[in-house]
């Protein structure tokens, strides 16, 4: 009979008596109504991951119980999903504080390192082009590669007590730039600017911007609210919309544009870690940073894996309403008559 980890001896787990050790541990031992319940995750998932991360995560080490990579990324899942204190979920694996804080930092390091392979832009014409259809096909606005937005997530006040994370609620947090597809699949994650920043300032000087400004595709754009300015590449609303065909550009740009708001709900409902609910995160700002884009990548993943339901708005405070930032005025005439274009072309 399947005995949930839980109830099983840890000092038999931590120190191995009777020949036994952590690495003893197998999915199989645990239910899959408890593996989805304590880990967020279903069994073929979890064992997706450690296929994929076993070996950075069975590095050599002198220690004869090294912790299995099954367990780290158990104990890792646990951490992001529930959003508990690291002592609780170690207490649910049988593991102590201390190691339970080794299998969160190896296994978001190793998520980090695989970054690139998992959250980034399509680059064949085909797979763009269908990229564009789908974002068409939500509510007509044409030519669209992502919707942009920032996302705020509280963190620990530095040690050095830098002022510069303070945001303007006065808590201290990372404001992170983040591009999804129609689905909510991330195509950008930037995990790491500092809390005071605006969202237009983070753009400013984000990757993103010399991505699309030297890089990326001249036939489309992103789409991005008020809070940013209006480029060649990327389409915001109009701040008075006066004609009807403005007023159809814009409640088409804010139908597309929500798919992102929706990333975010998901994203922090599904990693309770990071919805400010059960407090923040108490890591400085860069192991905050990792841990923000580790579960990125894990968000994508599981879209990977057909776990793509919408999930309902998280409890967290950290969400930025649209009261919260300043109409952006462009003064790139370029970028005007590339959206007057979109409007006469589309819209009239």
């Amino acid at each position: 009979m399947a005995v949930p980890i839980a109830v099983l001896d840890c000092d038999l787990l931590l120190y191995g008596r009777g020949h036994r050790t952590l690495d003893r541990f197998k999915l199989e031992d645990v239910t899959d109504e408890y593996l989805v319940s304590t880990y967020g995750f279903p069994r073929q998932f979890i064992c997706y991951l450690v296929d994929l991360l076993g070996a950075t995560l069975s590095r050599p080490t002198q220690r004869s119980r090294a912790i299995s990579p099954e367990t780290q990324i158990l104990a890792a899942l646990g951490f992001y999903t529930s959003g508990s204190f690291q002592t609780r979920m170690g207490d649910a694996i049988g593991i102590s504080q201390a190691s339970m804080s080794r299998c969160v930092a190896n296994v978001t390091e190793a998520l980090v390192e695989r970054a690139s392979q998992f959250i980034h832009f399509p680059k064949d014409e085909a797979t763009v082009q269908t990229l564009k259809d789908d974002f068409y096909g939500l509510a007509g606005m044409p030519g669209v590669l992502g919707v942009v937005d920032c996302t705020h997530v509280a963190i620990k006040a530095p040690n050095a007590e830098d002022l510069s994370y303070v945001n303007r609620k006065g808590l201290h947090s990372l404001n992170c730039l983040m591009v999804c597809d129609s689905r909510g699949v991330l195509l950008s994650a930037e995990t790491h600017w500092p809390g005071s920043l605006s969202d237009c300032a983070v753009l400013e000087q984000a990757a993103l911007t010399s991505q699309f400004e030297t890089e990326l595709h001249k036939d489309g754009w992103l789409l991005g609210d008020s809070s940013f300015l209006l480029r060649t590449w990327l389409m915001t609303p109009l701040h008075i919309p006066e004609t009807p065909a403005e007023y159809r550009y814009n409640m088409a740009h804010s139908a597309t544009h929500n798919v992102i708001e929706r990333t975010f709900r998901t994203i922090r409902s599904r990693f309770r870690c990071l919805d400010g609910s059960k407090g923040t995160l108490q890591y400085s700002p860069e192991k905050s940073s990792h841990i923000i884009l580790a579960c990125c990548v894990l968000h994508n993943i599981s879209l990977q894996h057909g776990l793509d339901v919408w999930s309902a708005p998280a409890t967290g405070h950290m969400e930025q309403s649209e009261e919260e930032y300043e109409q952006m005025e462009s003064v790139d005439s370029e970028a005007c008559r590339v959206r007057q274009d979109l409007l006469i072309t589309h819209f009239s």
